[in-house]
């Protein structure tokens, strides 16, 4: 039977006209995508398992998708494929706060989860800067962290469990809803940065924590990137924990200017905005002192109103940088490495001259506070020399994090962007058998390999 002819005998609501289909074919990356056979919009598991399991008898390549807020390619749909996007999977299923959990669809947007739990004092940590398009799922699928990684960490943190449903149509539940357990492999944590490689998931139990209600935000400008590390650095290594410390260099700098209205020293060349949780004590006094001993060239305390364009401001920084393209066909591409707070300051340092060195219009924020750097780099996607120049930039980029102790991808994901850069940490770390292994399980979960094939790497 055909595959549409399945889905209305089913009563599966799809989409299958030209028109209907072209925003589900790429994301938010530089990957073109292809036009799919359908795109599936199923209102429960029952009905992901009904197509996944006709797609796996009729060996149909299957992309899940949520948001389209990936920047590596992870949900850039594939030629003949079925798209199942989520998007109707949009409910808070259950809530409590006394026993610190949510449990939430998988196509319920980040913004509106927390817009339903800080309604009763409680928030779900994971902050990407895409939350008001990004999805449960889909930052679970790629182990999403965000501004607020500093202080809590990535998405990995806070999965308490899992509805999933595999290849072959199967629906199994991991975890659930205590915070704790121990009943031999973690099948949770398996799914967690799978891309979609190995189940579809879609529900997830969430940990949650009361929101910090009290904190204040400052904001301190460099000459240096080095001092801009060393300061972050100093921060942690003397027992302050940031709820956020973000950094932004000259250009993206000048954008939250503009934006929120806040001034820039002159001379300022790198900007640290950071979030001090407020406890007994002014703790954000102690940080001050702390910055000082750097010599910022400024450093300025916001009021609420300050605060909060500031923060909107670096939230939409990705965006506003689109508008700062000079020529027809420009795109940015972002490289995503992160290495230990130690490591920052020279790492900064050799990022900047790696950009002097290929002299492609680059700029670099990022969530300073556990090591994560974006290098934004303006490229012409027309151009195949400088498409060629900006894959080398990332794969040097990649270098220095490796060099540094750290990682080729921070938050972003392996996608199709960065495949040969995942062999390269595992060959680094000289442990090239850690591929083998995930590829391994994806044989064991998808042994006809229809769930996003050719994305994290090629069976």
């Amino acid at each position: 039977m055909d595959l549409i002819e399945f889905f209305e005998r089913k009563n599966i609501n799809f989409l299958s006209k030209r028109e209907e289909m072209i925003p589900y074919v790429k994301d938010a990356s530089y990957f073109p995508g292809s036009l799919p056979r359908a795109v599936v919009l199923p209102k429960d598991e029952n009905e992901i398992s009904e197509v996944l399991s006709k797609c796996n008898e009729e060996n149909v390549k299957v992309v899940t998708r949520g948001g389209g807020t990936s920047l590596t390619g992870s949900s850039a749909s594939i030629q003949d494929s079925i798209v199942i996007s989520t998007l109707r999977l949009n409910k808070i299923l259950d809530f409590s706060g006394g026993d610190r959990y949510v449990h939430a669809q998988a196509g319920v947007r980040i913004d509106d989860l927390n817009g339903f739990l800080q309604s009763k004092g409680f928030v779900y940590p994971p902050d990407p800067a895409s939350s008001l398009a990004s999805t449960v799922g889909g930052t679970i699928s790629t182990n999403a962290g965000g501004l607020r990684g500093t202080y809590y960490g990535s998405t990995k943190e806070w999965v308490l469990g899992l509805g999933v449903v595999l290849a072959d149509g199967k629906i199994i539940k991991t975890g659930g809803k205590v915070l704790k357990r121990s009943i031999g492999y973690d099948l949770t944590s398996i799914f967690i940065g799978a891309e979609g490689t190995l189940g579809i998931i879609y529900d997830a139990y969430l940990k949650i924590v009361p929101k910090i209600e009290k904190f204040q935000r400052l904001l301190a400008f460099f000459n240096k990137p080095e001092d801009l590390g060393k300061a972050v650095f100093q921060l942690k290594d003397r027992g302050l924990n940031p709820l956020g410390a973000e950094f932004a260099d000259k250009i993206s700098m000048n954008i939250i200017s503009r934006i929120s209205g806040i001034s820039i020293p002159s001379g300022s060349e790198m900007l640290l905005i950071l979030d001090i949780p407020i406890q007994e004590v002014n703790e954000y006094e102690k940080a001050l002192s702390i910055i000082k001993e750097v010599n910022p060239i400024d450093v300025k305390i916001l009021n609420q109103t300050e605060s909060e364009l500031v923060y909107k401001a670096r939230k939409g920084l990705y965006s506003a940088l689109l508008n700062e393209r000079e020529r027809e066909g420009e795109f940015i591409i972002i490289g995503d490495v992160v290495v230990p707070s130690s490591e920052v300051p020279e790492s900064l340092k050799e990022i900047q001259e790696l950009i002097k060195r290929f002299g492609l219009k680059t700029s670099l924020f990022g969530h300073i506070g556990d090591g994560n750097i974006h290098a934004n780099i303006f490229t012409n996607l027309n151009s195949k020399e400088e498409m060629e120049k900006a894959e080398k930039f990332l794969e040097e980029l990649g270098d220095v994090a490796l060099a540094h102790h750290g990682s080729v991808s921070a938050e972003h994901g392996i996608g199709y962007e960065k495949k040969n850069l995942l062999m390269k940490e595992f060959m680094y770390k000289n442990s090239p058998t850690n591929l083998d292994l995930m590829k391994s399980i994806k044989r064991i979960f998808d042994p006809n390999n229809i769930l996003n094939p050719g994305k994290v790497f090629d069976l």
